[in-house]
């Protein structure tokens, strides 16, 4: 089959073309779900079944196994029916009884999704508050293994801010929504004595990774950015503009604990960005002080009767352990054998 050549396409071929290829990647991602929820309604279903009558007839772990092997051997091309992805879709059952929530919301992430969330979130409102954050922001499983990891069902909205009166709502709940405390920036590297300027690189060499920490929304704009005001220029540690929120995010690094003369700082900081960078149509500028340590009390007198929107977070630099306790953990080969042990006796009770 011979194409032609790039000179004989016409005017207004390459427009089509990319629409055309736009068009086809859609219905690809759109078939792709679509084959997804089909696949998890008919786990959910199999689960669903399975879980009844182990209620019903007391069936172990070894007749599971043994209707996987005869799944695999009636259907040889089809995966997914081990032993253990049986098992899987027991427990998606059971987590989540109420159909319409299945097919609704939990059939249109990836089955692999569902199944992390199953080992790694035990509380049933936080499985569905991230099954609708992986639904809403796209997450791969690595991410939302990350975000679990770093507890963000916790951490989200709990930055001391004083949104609810120097915003209008909506405005106020989704800045609140968006910031969270503490940030957990262990991904750097660096001890708790780190510098500011130390924290402030690190940030912006591994922004990927803080970008992900700070959230959905966040675009990086600099850091050091400079502004003129008046014969003096000043510059802020960290500028962003969140998306949704549609303005600038402010954000200023304290190695110590904070003080109250802080919001001063920052105060001087967004009124300036709000007069020098902000468009007509953004909204106003928000501030946030990330801080080693914070006094709850301290924080709350400092934002009362401010009047321009800030918050007020922690950060942890690291999470590793000291050595001498490192020493004294179990390996892995060591956990994995506890494991194994563990599983044989619970399936050995389960078949009787």
């Amino acid at each position: 089959m011979t194409h032609p050549r790039r000179e004989e396409r016409p005017d207004g071929y390459r427009e089509l073309f990319i629409e055309l290829k736009n068009r086809v990647r859609k219905a690809r991602v759109k078939a792709a779900l679509s084959v997804n929820r089909e696949l998890v309604l008919l786990y959910w279903s199999i689960g669903r079944d399975i879980l009844e009558r182990q209620k019903r007839l007391g069936w172990g772990a070894k007749v599971i196994d043994q209707l996987g092997a005869d799944l695999r051997q009636e259907f040889p091309e089809t995966r997914g029916f081990s032993g253990r992805n049986l098992k899987y879709m027991r427990s998606f059952a059971d987590a989540w009884p109420d159909e319409s929530f299945v097919q609704q919301t939990a059939a249109q992430i990836p089955w692999f999704h569902s199944c992390t969330l199953l080992d790694k979130v035990k509380d049933h409102e936080q499985r569905i508050w991230y099954t609708r954050k992986v639904l809403e922001n796209g997450w791969s499983r690595n991410v939302l293994v990350m975000h679990i990891e770093r507890a963000l069902f916790e951490a989200q909205g709990e930055a001391k801010s004083n949104f609810s009166h120097t915003l209008p709502s909506p405005q106020s709940d989704l800045a609140r929504e968006t910031l969270k405390d503490p940030y957990k920036l262990d991904f750097l590297g660096l001890t708790d004595d780190a510098a500011e300027r130390t924290i402030e690189q690190g940030l912006v060499g591994h922004i990927r990774d803080f970008l992900l920490e700070l959230g959905q929304g966040f675009a990086f704009v600099g850091n050091q950015v400079p502004l003129q005001v008046g014969t003096e220029e000043y510059r802020l540690d960290l500028l962003f503009f969140h998306l949704k929120l549609r303005c600038f995010i402010v954000v200023e690094l304290k190695t110590g604990k904070f003080l109250p003369e802080h919001m001063g700082k920052l105060n001087f900081y967004l009124s300036a960005v709000d007069d020098l960078l902000r468009h007509p149509d953004d909204q106003p500028s928000i501030g946030l002080i990330l801080c080693k340590s914070q006094e709850d009390t301290v924080v709350e007198y400092a934002l009362r009767g401010t009047k321009q929107p800030m918050a007020v977070s922690q950060y942890e630099l690291t999470r590793a352990l000291p050595e001498k306790l490192q020493n004294q953990l179990p390996s892995v080969e060591e956990l994995e054998a506890e494991l194994s042990e563990a599983n044989e006796n619970i399936d050995s009770k389960a078949e009787n």
